[in-house]
Order: C-alpha cells, then structure tokens, then sequence
C-alpha cells in the first residue's frame, strides 16, 4: 500500500476525521457506516488477528460501525469488542493452537479443529470472553456462516440474543466440513463455515449499507488464484460426503476458487482506483509477501508469534495515517 495513495484513499480519510474529531458509535454526525471486515483461514487467521490487534492498540475500535468476520475472523471480531482486545495474542499461545488442533482426534472419529472445546471450555472457563459487552458494544457484530441448505453467506447478527448465542455463533462460523465437526444449529437453521460462501466477509457489510469497509486479510496481495478447470478428486469426495443437505451449498463449495479470483481482483482495483462518494469504498490491508506462511492448521507458537506480529506490521503504515502526530 503506497503512502500517497493511501492518504488520499475515501476509507483512510473517512477513518482520520473520526480520529481527529472523537467520534463515537452512536453519536455520529457524518452520515457513513464504516465496516471492518475480517478474514480468517484457520491459524493462518492469526496475521488477520494481529492487524486487528493493532487497531485496538491505536484506538480505533470505536472508529467502525460494525464488524463483520468469517471462522477465524469472526473470533477476531469478538475479543475486538470484549473491552480486553489483548486476549488476541492468545492466536500465538500454544495452549490456544492445542485446544484447537487436535490431530490424534483423527484417530477417534473426532474434528481435528474442536472449535467447540475452544468457544465452550477456553472461552467460557480459561481465556474468559465477556459475551455480554459483545452484545452491549455500540459497535455492532456481524460474524457470517454459510447456511447448508442455500448455500449462501449469512449474517448472524439477527440471532444473537445471549451469550450463548454468541458462543454459537463463533462456532457455526468456523464449523469446516469434515475438519471441524458437523454445522451448528442457530434460529432453527444449519450453518457451516463462512468460508464455503463468503471467506473475505465485504460483501454482506456492503450489502447492509456500508458506505467504507477496511478489510484486513490473512493472505498476502497478489495476482488472483488460478481456479481449476474443474473440482478436484478431494473437493467432489468433501461434497459427497460432508456436503449432501443441498445442491446449493455443493454449488458454493465448488465455486470457491472462482469467488477468491473475483474477490482478489475487486479488492485490488478498489485499492488502487478508489471509488468517491456516492460509492462505497473499500480499502484492504494485506501482510508483506515475507510474512511467514502459516496454514490452517499450523500450532508452532514461534511460527505463530511472527504470524502475529506480520499482522501488526501490515498496520503500521495505515496508523500512522490515522492517528495524529504528537506536538
């Protein structure tokens, strides 16, 4: 992201004059909706997380309207909104990773990734994540699941009405087929992992009316995916195993790779030829093409701490935009 452009872009200066004027959620003035959508992808979330991290740190929470994260990204999103954001360094803590991944479970009929243990017992009993201030935040949280039977990106936010709705939520959102358990029943509805239909969670914050999104991805910038000419062996096994509830959602699953190409090439043009008002805008914050490569399943807590601290990194050139220098 290129200092000049950057400057200049509508988010960042939208961003800067509710630094610079105080404004809060609730009481705002200038007639925008600004979003921060986050992604996940597993532990490859942690980069995501730190960037998140360092908006806290400066903070900008109060900044946002709403927001809106998928898996991994929607956990970032609550600990943003618990009143204790520097529970995000917990991506990095092995007794994290540990209570998450979990690759003997293969091995006893179980998900690897036990989202549940995580959300239920580290969550509720270790780490503690104030549910209620999510739901009392003025800034409003919007995490996303795929629902199984249309296949479509889903807001949550309609159905969270307690804490544990909350911890549904977080677990439906990252509910992987196969990897991570079964879907999770919320509102009388399945969900699986935001991923299948929306893993970059922009669409639905522009949708309901986002006037700014700042996307914080967990993947470096870069020329769009290649997508298959056609479903691997793996992806047509997954689909006919884990994903039979509907058509629609097979639809969606296969069509993933396509959606990140479009995704990554929208994004891309949004950052270097930013649209003005009466359009929306998006700016996105990507880690540097050295950020280390963590998979979804990565659990080396040194690998992780440098995920980490790559996110804070990726930041630091959009805050010092943001936040004023001192006299």
């Amino acid at each position: 992201m290129e200092a000049e452009l950057a400057a200049t872009h509508p988010v960042v200066m939208a961003l800067a004059e509710r630094t610079r004027t105080g404004s809060r959620p609730g009481e705002r003035t200038d007639g925008l909706r600004i979003a921060l959508a986050i992604e996940g992808g597993g532990m490859r979330g942690t980069i995501s997380a730190g960037m998140a991290l360092a908006l806290a740190q400066a903070g900008l929470t109060d900044a946002f309207d709403a927001i809106y994260g998928a898996s991994a990204g929607a956990i970032t999103g609550a600990w943003l909104l618990t009143g204790t954001p520097e529970q995000l360094r917990g991506w990095a803590e092995p007794q994290y990773a540990n209570a998450m991944i979990r690759f003997r479970n293969a091995w006893r009929g179980k998900p690897i990734v036990d989202v549940h243990d995580l959300v239920e017992h580290l969550y509720v009993e270790v780490a503690k994540m104030d549910f209620d201030a999510i739901l009392a935040h003025p800034v409003t949280y919007h995490p996303l699941a795929t629902d199984v039977r249309t296949g479509l990106a889903t807001d949550l936010h309609p159905y969270l009405g307690s804490p544990a709705d909350v911890r549904l939520a977080l677990r439906a959102s990252a509910a992987l087929p196969l990897l991570a358990g079964p879907p999770v029943a919320l509102g009388g509805r399945l969900f699986y992992d935001a991923g299948l239909a929306e893993s970059i969670p922009y669409r639905t914050a522009l949708a309901q009316g986002a006037t700014h999104v700042l996307v914080l991805r967990s993947r470096p910038a870069g020329p769009p995916p290649r997508p298959r000419r056609g479903p691997s062996l793996g992806s047509r096994l997954v689909a006919a195993t884990a994903l039979r509830h509907s058509a629609e959602l097979r639809t969606a699953y296969y069509s993933r790779p396509s959606r990140l190409a479009e995704d990554t090439t929208l994004l891309t043009t949004h950052n270097t030829t930013p649209l003005t008002s009466p359009h929306p805008s998006v700016l996105t914050v990507h880690p540097a093409p050295t950020a280390p490569a963590v998979g979804r399943l990565t659990r080396s807590p040194h690998l992780l701490t440098a995920a980490l601290e790559a996110g804070q990194a990726a930041t630091a050139p959009l805050l010092a935009l943001l936040t004023p220098p001192h006299p």
